[in-house]
């Protein structure tokens, strides 16, 4: 449930609600906003009318929330939640983009990249030290050396780090480097994994496992934040369905319910959604339109040599290209591409 206490209630009467709950043994989670504080309180819902709490000093409103999320419902927060990296704000007016390889193959490879995408108005380099392959047989990254070269690239380039965690072993090594955390697809529901990134003090990117629903998404966010991590991306990157054409199906109606639902930003990977590069560029422009907040999008110095991917890797060209395109949608919708 959610309290909400009057814009006149001053600390005493907030100190109160609180104190109560935490008698009563509710999980507490303290919201202040401009003009009014919420408390939101988890615990067995039958619980509530002991308490009394409508009746208390400074108390607005109480207000169940039904939905199985609670920390991540619009109903606990109503404004969106904006997550800041350094100087990069996600979930606000400007649209950031997260570009790079799939994998981090070589000095020479990541600093090329990097150096294109920033020219192009990326704010965010994305590229993978650890990479969960369906093969054993597949490259699996360059592992700490990986996150090395990324932390060269971001001192060479000002551009800020999101690459992937797989297991709390290396998490604390990984964290040394990146300034997100991305949560793969296999690892969504990997719920002690969620729990151990919600200790960390970063960011987190959590993708939609293939065959989640969008409350099953929601609800890996839920672990994360009842952890202490409130800085949670969400990141639509396609799901299973039985169109073998594509990669996956991208889900773009999952971007406007999930800011129905969340207050979340939520951003799109068009890249692993579509598998081919050529169908890239027109789904990362109906993600800006369908409300996205930024797109992770794969680009390769040259991807016909690519390790992992190449073949949904955009060229730096075509990436340029793609982000003139990204201007012109964004500022249809009253938006503006970061970086530029």
């Amino acid at each position: 449930m959610i309290i909400v206490m009057s814009p006149k209630a001053d600390e005493n009467k907030t100190d109160a609600v609180l104190e109560r709950l935490k008698r009563a043994g509710f999980q507490i989670h303290l919201s202040q906003g401009v003009e009014r504080t919420i408390i939101g309180a988890i615990r067995d819902r039958t619980r509530m009318g002991d308490l009394a709490l409508a009746a208390m000093p400074g108390v607005e409103s109480v207000v169940p929330i039904l939905q199985p999320y609670k920390l991540a419902s619009r109903a606990f927060k109503e404004e969106g939640t904006i997550v800041r990296v350094g100087d990069i704000a996600i979930g606000g007016e400007e649209i950031h983009v997260m570009a790079g390889p799939c994998a981090v193959e070589s000095r020479e490879q990541l600093l090329e990249a990097a150096r294109l995408v920033k020219e192009a108005g990326a704010t965010l380099l994305r590229g993978g030290a650890f990479k969960p392959r369906t093969s054993p047989y597949s490259f699996q990254g360059l592992e700490e050396e990986g996150l090395k070269l990324l932390a060269e690239a971001r001192e060479k380039t000002g551009l800020k780090v999101v690459t992937e965690v797989m297991d709390a072993s290396t998490l604390p090594m990984i964290a040394e480097y990146a300034d997100i955390l991305q949560i793969g697809t296999r690892n969504m529901q990997n719920f002690f994994l969620l729990r151990e990134v919600a200790k960390v003090d970063k960011p987190v990117l959590l993708k939609r496992g293939v065959s989640a629903t969008i409350e099953e998404w929601l609800m890996a966010a839920e672990y994360i934040m009842a952890g202490g991590n409130y800085n949670v991306i969400l990141c639509e990157r396609g799901i299973r369905t039985y169109e073998s054409f594509t990669r996956n199906t991208l889900d773009l109606a999952a971007i406007p319910v999930v800011k129905h639902l969340s207050h979340l930003p939520i951003i799109v990977d068009p890249s692993h959604a579509i598998g081919k590069w050529r169908f890239v560029p027109p789904m990362a422009a109906a993600a800006v339109a369908a409300g996205a907040d930024g797109l992770l999008i794969e680009v390769h110095p040259n991807p016909a040599e690519a390790l992992c991917d190449g073949p949904q890797s955009l060229t730096p060209t075509n990436f340029q290209s793609l982000m003139q395109d990204l201007k012109s949608v964004a500022g249809v919708f009253g938006r503006k591409v970061g970086g530029n």
